[in-house]
């Protein structure tokens, strides 16, 4: 199979931008690439500007003038499906409508070999479903790249209810073959991305649904772990109407599972026709001298606050974190490794790290701060105040966090913050994910980070953090709330057992 597939001429079925760029992809591995779509010139307006998408390679030192020449010249117009009867591999990237797909891949059938691999590029729809009606149903599998094609590694390679595991596997192989990163995932809504990611920007739009924080502090909490971007910006980057969409779809395809229920926030700004970028307006505002809110910076203090007496509470970086600060600047202190919580008391007021509770629940003259994962120089940090605390403790408490290195940003009392519960839900997705088979741990970590760039895997955070940590805040999450979206993943559940 793998060697029919290396040496096959593909047929690419949709001359958009990511069918343009498959055809690239499959060009310069070395194979005969016909382009075909239904609109009147438009393949050939499709190799027309991949001539100049070459032009720009040759212009920037990526390939040689030759070598884009060579697979330029392995780009042909196909005028009708059924002049493609010899292909090996089909790659369809049409309209995402699954009577469409249906209705193509059928009049497929028609035309090429018994022995041609048929690939859909579908992000949302059922490999199962567009496989109905086939005759040859195990001849199908999802080949699902991400845009742009060319440039993002992965390839997410899905298999439905009667795909061939040697169809799947020569998919797999070829993938890796024309350069990318792909990775096994079972056809379930959303696969392997676009379900694990939903979370990072459920759990801003739920807690500007709060009215919790800003837009701008909140991209900045997450930024400040890694992301690129923070959930408002992508999605204004994204369209929201298109990632309300996706939302829309995943929700009904779980037979709205409440953990996939879309925003009301971001359904007014579609309703609104803000859209983002595009419209140049969406949580933020692009209109040309237009200003946006920016962070709250607290000034330096002018001298470190003094304490009769601190204590350092837990065990875990956190914890270690505060003492290497503490020891930094001279503070007298005693460490207390046995206590159930990370974080700082000071003269009997507390300073601790989330876990899923908010500050008010936990007392009045408490404290609570997200979960820093990096601890660079002044990274931004969301925090909150009890409702019962004094006001000395709500002035003190950022101080005492920037003499532990952060750039505090006080939200509204919100359980589990910001970093903290987007990250346990983003695990907990993950760790249903490969409950139910949909995929591996390690594929779940190169997804995330290959197909949307993550800073680090679901499993990975896990691995840095704790098992029994993570359920902890979901179960008081879930506590909070009372609803369906935060319960504990099974496959968490067993691994705290385990690990206990």
């Amino acid at each position: 199979m793998s060697q029919t597939l290396n040496e096959a001429t593909v047929l690419v079925v949709g001359a958009g931008i990511m069918g343009a760029g498959i055809a690239q992809i499959a060009a310069q591995a070395g194979h005969q690439v016909l382009l075909y779509d239904v609109g009147a010139g438009a393949a050939a307006q499709a190799i027309t500007k991949l001539s100049a998408t070459f032009d720009k390679l040759v212009g920037k030192g990526k390939i040689t003038a030759a070598a884009a020449a060579e697979s330029l010249g392995r780009i042909r117009v196909a005028d009708r499906l059924a002049d493609c009867a010899a292909v090996g591999l089909v790659v369809e990237a049409i309209v995402e409508n699954l009577g469409v797909k249906q209705q193509l891949f059928n009049d497929l059938e028609g035309v090429v070999a018994a022995d041609c691999v048929l690939a859909t590029n579908t992000s949302s729809l059922s490999v199962t479903a567009i496989a109905n009606g086939m005759q040859h149903p195990e001849r199908l599998v999802g080949m699902h790249f991400f845009n742009p094609a060319p440039i993002m590694q992965l390839v997410e390679v899905v298999s439905g209810l009667q795909t061939s595991p040697t169809v799947a596997e020569g998919i797999f192989e070829l993938s890796a073959r024309w350069g990318k990163v792909p990775v096994y995932a079972r056809s379930t809504p959303g696969f392997i991305v676009n379900r694990i990611a939903r979370p990072f920007y459920a759990e801003t739009l739920a807690l500007l649904q709060e009215q919790a924080s800003t837009p701008s502090v909140l991209d900045a909490c997450l930024r400040a772990v890694g992301f690129r971007m923070g959930p408002c910006q992508l999605t204004d980057l994204i369209g929201h109407d298109t990632n309300f969409a996706v939302t829309q779809s995943v929700y009904a395809a779980n037979f709205y599972d409440k953990r996939f229920v879309p925003s009301l926030v971001q359904r007014e700004l579609v309703d609104g026709g803000l859209l983002g970028r595009k419209s140049k307006q969406g949580f933020y505002d692009y209109r040309d001298g237009a200003t946006n809110a920016v962070l709250i910076e607290m000034a330096a203090p002018e001298s470190l606050p003094r304490a009769h007496t601190i204590q350092v509470h837990g065990s875990g970086a956190v914890a270690e974190h505060i003492l290497a600060a503490l020891d930094r600047q001279d503070y007298r202190y005693e460490q207390v490794t046995a206590s159930d919580w990370q974080g700082l008391a000071v003269d009997g007021a507390q300073l601790r790290l989330t876990d899923g509770r908010t500050a008010t629940e936990l007392g009045s003259e408490v404290a609570v701060f997200d979960l820093p994962v990096r601890f660079a120089e002044n990274p931004v940090l969301a925090w909150a105040i009890s409702g019962r605390a004094s006001e000395r403790w709500a002035q003190t408490a950022p101080v005492w966090l920037q003499v532990l290195g952060f750039a505090p940003q006080a939200i509204a009392d919100a359980p589990g913050l910001v970093v903290a519960r987007t990250l346990a839900m983003l695990i907990n997705e993950a760790a249903d994910a490969v409950q139910q088979g949909v995929c591996t741990e390690q594929a779940a970590d190169a997804a995330m980070k290959l197909g949307v760039n993550y800073p680090a895997g679901p499993f990975e955070w896990l691995a840095d953090w704790s098992v029994g940590a993570v359920v902890e805040l979901l179960t008081h999450l879930d506590a909070y709330y009372a609803g369906e979206r935060y319960r504990v993943s099974p496959w968490l559940k067993q691994k705290q057992w385990l690990t206990a």
